[in-house]
């Protein structure tokens, strides 16, 4: 069974939103754009257990609170539902068995269902079987409490202008589990309700009658027998109480117990211990380590796949957090290979890189609308350069608002360096805001060849692009011309590779001050820096073109741009750094309340 179309309106921080999948799917995003409350909105519609809790909703779930609209005085305000439409092909055979009656059909090219006029499509390979669920969640103001229900949206046994709920068991059947982000081992090793044991204990079918042999053994046990220093303060107490509540049960009116003894707060309090060496007692698993517990997660992950092999619909948020490089690859390939479909939101390379760029959605989100693009169709970048340049760089520049992309090795990195001292020497040029905070990221694109290529794809993207690259005479119209389309800011230098650009524009004496390190460090030796400086300073710029093109790897022009005085760094890098720093859109910063009074203050102030 498999997720075709999500649709959600007025649910959290989501107006409205109308998403496609092909399988499985990875959603990408800036924080905040929605890729949480996607997972929510699947799990109050799928997930079996989501709508038993008490309550099933609240004010926070609507989307920006609002879920009475605005009345006449005099007028009773009316409720304003919060609505999740989801859409499920491929049901199995059990699935079949309960919900044969509400099936519709879905129509394969056009991704969408098919309505009631429409019977002659409901063939394959044209369309293939469908449910479609609508679950709605609205303030009672009767009751004055919030309600939510899951419909199939297809009821035809149903009292006219009804719909069927759809029962806990057949929720069951969809076999949809949702884990959240894993920030303590709570999530993984707990018995509590959606935590990874948990799910596996429910999908095994196990029933345990560890609670109710727990509850005795816990009632039974005298706390009191072990601290009879404790026995007078609460008969001291006994006393107290009795002068105005009558105390007549026989025996001791007040006890001790080590819980609260009911189900739920055992579920909380049961923790998950284990020995990791021989000279070590057992401890709580969550204080094994972080990395630890991630590992572990792998492996449980790896028994629910094996126990519902068919018929599990995965949400994961961030499988990353505390897991190094090759577990991850490990979780994203248990997800794509022993699940129907996942849903999996991340930041990390490592997890980005498993997902085909035809099945990664990157979200944007415009006043509350949730929009999706798929990665594939930011045309230009095949699948294989995706992964490719998926580790250098490009997830990180797809997660922000512009992407700097420059050709060559050398000014990847000198050009940091050069916008971080303008940062912290040039404010007014910067606007005071640091490019990290801006959005902005640099790219290195391996070639110029590769140039036009990426700012489309990022372009393409939604993504403010910035390209800076060398002097070529020779360089056809068509290519100037892509650049140009490419970038918003398209920056051609005046020299023919960076390192001439360095030493061309930087004074000579800064330039030997650098050689002059290199050589008293050793680094140098091969370059036949000489011992003094040559009087001629194009002899000086030379030797330090040469320099700079032997130290590619070691980063040297990035040293000379750190180590020099900041009014010598090159004044074409400067100009378009400065073009970076404008195009990029500003965040408003909240005033401070303090300043805000002192400048009322001295407003007011006649001196």
């Amino acid at each position: 069974m498999k997720v075709v179309k999500l649709s959600i309106t007025n649910f959290r921080g989501v107006k409205s939103a109308e998403l496609l999948f092909e399988g499985h799917t990875l959603f990408v995003g800036s924080n905040n754009v929605g890729k949480s409350t996607i997972c929510e909105a699947l799990d109050l519609a799928l997930g079996p257990d989501r709508l038993n809790r008490t309550p099933a909703i609240d004010e926070f779930d609507f989307y920006n609170a609002q879920y009475l609209e605005p009345a006449a005085e005099g007028e009773e305000p009316k409720p304003i539902p919060l609505r999740i439409e989801v859409v499920l092909v491929e049901p199995s055979e059990a699935v079949l068995n309960l919900c044969g009656g509400h099936l519709e059909f879905w129509h394969v090219e056009e991704r969408r269902v098919l309505g009631e006029a429409e019977a002659d499509l409901a063939n394959p390979p044209t369309s293939i079987p469908c449910l479609r669920l609508e679950t709605i969640g609205a303030y009672n103001p009767e009751e004055d409490e919030f309600e939510a229900k899951t419909y199939f949206s297809r009821s035809p046994d149903a009292d006219e202008c009804e719909l069927t709920p759809v029962s806990r068991k057949i929720k069951r059947e969809f076999g949809f589990l949702y884990l959240r982000a894993l920030r303590t081992g709570s999530r993984a090793l707990s018995l509590e309700r959606g935590t990874l044991l948990d799910i596996i204990l429910r999908t095994k079918g196990i029933r345990t009658t560890l609670w109710e042999k727990s509850i005795r053994r816990l009632r039974e046990l005298d706390v009191e027998s072990d601290a009879t220093e404790i026995a007078p303060v609460l008969r001291d107490i006994e006393q107290r109480l009795a002068r105005y509540i009558p105390l007549e049960a026989p025996g001791n009116a007040t006890k001790l117990h080590v819980s609260e003894l009911t189900r739920d707060h055992l579920r909380k309090t049961m923790s998950f211990f284990l020995a990791l060496s021989a000279d070590q007692d057992h401890v709580p698993f969550a204080h094994a380590g972080t990395g630890t517990l991630n590992t572990l997660v792998l492996a449980l992950l790896s028994v629910i796949a094996e126990l519902k092999p068919d018929s599990v619909i995965f949400a994961m948020e961030e499988p990353e957090i505390a897991v190094p490089p090759p577990t991850q690859r490990r979780i994203a390939h248990y997800l794509l290979t022993k699940t129907s479909q996942a849903f999996v939101t991340s930041h990390s390379p490592f997890v980005i890189e498993r997902f085909e760029p035809s099945h990664t959605l990157l979200l944007s989100r415009q006043a509350g609308v949730v929009s999706s693009q798929k990665v594939s169709d930011a045309s230009g970048l095949t699948d294989k350069e995706f992964k490719q340049f998926a580790r250098w760089g490009l997830c990180e520049c797809m997660l922000g608002k512009g992407a700097i992309v420059v050709e060559g090795l050398t000014e990847f990195h000198a050009l940091p360096v050069a916008a971080a001292r303008m940062e912290a020497e040039d404010p007014a040029a910067t606007g005071g805001q640091p490019l990290d905070i801006l959005g902005a990221t640099f790219f290195h694109a391996g070639g110029e060849s590769n140039m036009p290529k990426f700012g489309k794809f990022f372009k393409t993207l939604g993504l403010k692009t910035f390209g800076f690259y060398d002097l070529d005479k020779k360089r056809s119209e068509k290519t100037k011309a892509a650049l140009a389309a490419s970038y918003d800011v398209d920056f051609e230098t005046e020299h023919k590779g960076f390192e001439n650009l360095v030493a061309q524009e930087m004074p000579a004496g800064s330039l030997w001050s650098f050689l002059e390190q290199l050589r008293e460090g050793g680094e140098g030796v091969e370059l036949g820096i000489p011992a003094a400086k040559p009087a001629d300073d194009a002899a000086v710029r030379k030797l330090a073109a040469v320099a700079l093109r032997s130290g590619k790897g070691a980063g040297w022009a990035a040293r000379l741009f750190e180590e020099c005085d900041y009014a010598d760094l090159p004044p074409s890098v400067m100009k378009f750094l400065s073009q970076v720093f404008s195009a990029m859109p500003k965040i408003k910063e909240t005033p401070d309340p303090g300043d805000e009074a002192a400048t009322a203050a001295d407003a007011s102030d006649p001196a």
